[in-house]
């Protein structure tokens, strides 16, 4: 039996140094090492020796067993390594080549937007003024003219947290607090941000958008100077060649009040379904500050005027850039975004 156990040892050997990939291995480790492998098998049969021969057979059968094992565990690394070369071989990167392009980044057309709002006012005297987007009830409809039970509140379709605390639903909030911060000076900011609105999403509409706040008051500030403000903004922003009107409106905190509108940008005021067929497309709503919105602040109406205007700033983009769907602006689409 020992002729037997060392001849299996130098074939186990050798046919392990054969072996070539982990398949390989697992079949010869079956073929000599497994609960039927020809060592086991061998060793089964020492019950059969003389007595005194077991022992010496059992050493000699138990060291060739750890040789074999052994030699299995380093011949697995071997191959293990091998592999992993011949694949780091074949991923290897050429660093001469020229790199790989990134696209860059842009930004968001809303964005955008804003920058060239802010110029446009910035090169007027605006200054920007940042106020809260979760707004309580007080300021957001109570200091601009509308009390509890105003009927002027559903204009606005709201996003409430509490009794008392809300989603603002338009920047005009924003003139309570620069009017009380810089009362008694003379005022000339601007207000951008997001509101929000419990309104249907549809192609002109979005349940989050951004506006532009503007509020200028001083003493003997008049519509005309509203209408001047308005009428360079639209130059600026929509080409010299537009036209710009005022129409009569209603809102609680400016009186009087207006609409701004410039004639249609995608069918130059002839009349098409963006502009509903008018020839007209609305861009801002506007007015002189009430004298019940100035005495909030902090003013007294009888000594300063002021106006306000509120614009919105993914129309504008629509109307510049002639967007059809103002969806497009929030829906991460890559296609649509890569254009600006």
């Amino acid at each position: 039996m020992l002729d037997q156990l060392q001849t299996l040892e130098k074939e186990a050997l050798a046919a392990l140094e054969a072996a070539s990939d982990q398949k390989a291995l697992d079949e010869w480790r079956v073929r000599y090492l497994g609960r039927r492998g020809a060592l086991t098998t061998l060793m089964r049969g020492l019950g059969q020796l003389p007595p005194e021969e077991r022992p010496k057979v059992g050493q000699v059968a138990n060291q060739i067993k750890q040789t074999l094992e052994a030699a299995y565990s380093r011949r697995r690394e071997e191959i293990k390594q091998a592999e992993l070369e011949a694949q780091l071989a074949a991923d290897a990167v050429d660093v001469t080549l020229p790199g790989r392009p990134v696209a860059l980044g842009r930004l968001h057309p809303t964005t955008q937007s804003l920058r060239r709002i802010y110029e446009i006012f910035a090169d007027m005297g605006f200054q920007i003024y940042d106020a809260r987007e979760v707004e309580y009830d007080e300021y957001n409809f109570g200091l601009l003219n509308m009390p509890p039970h105003h009927p002027a509140r559903d204009m606005w379709d709201t996003f409430w947290i509490n009794d008392r605390v809300l989603l603002r639903t338009h920047t005009s909030p924003g003139q309570i607090h620069a009017m009380r911060e810089f009362c008694p000076a003379p005022i000339r900011v601007i207000l951008p941000g997001k509101c929000y609105r419990y309104e249907q999403v549809t192609a002109r509409a979005d349940f989050m958008f951004y506006q532009v706040e503007g509020l200028a008051i001083g003493r003997n500030i008049t519509m005309a100077d509203l209408k001047g403000t308005m009428e360079n903004f639209v130059k600026r922003m929509y080409g010299g060649q537009r036209r710009m009107r005022l129409r009569g409106s209603y809102f609680p905190f400016t009186e009087p009040s207006v609409e701004v509108d410039i004639d249609c940008i995608l069918c130059e005021g002839k009349g098409c379904r963006v502009c509903k067929y008018t020839g007209w497309l609305e861009i801002a709503g506007a007015g002189m500050v009430h004298p019940v919105v100035l005495r909030n602040g902090g003013y007294d109406p009888d000594k300063f005027t002021g106006y306000a205007f509120g614009m919105g700033v993914e129309r504008p983009a629509m109307l510049k850039h002639r967007i059809d769907d103002i969806r497009y602006f929030y829906a991460n689409d890559p296609r649509f975004l890569s254009q600006f």
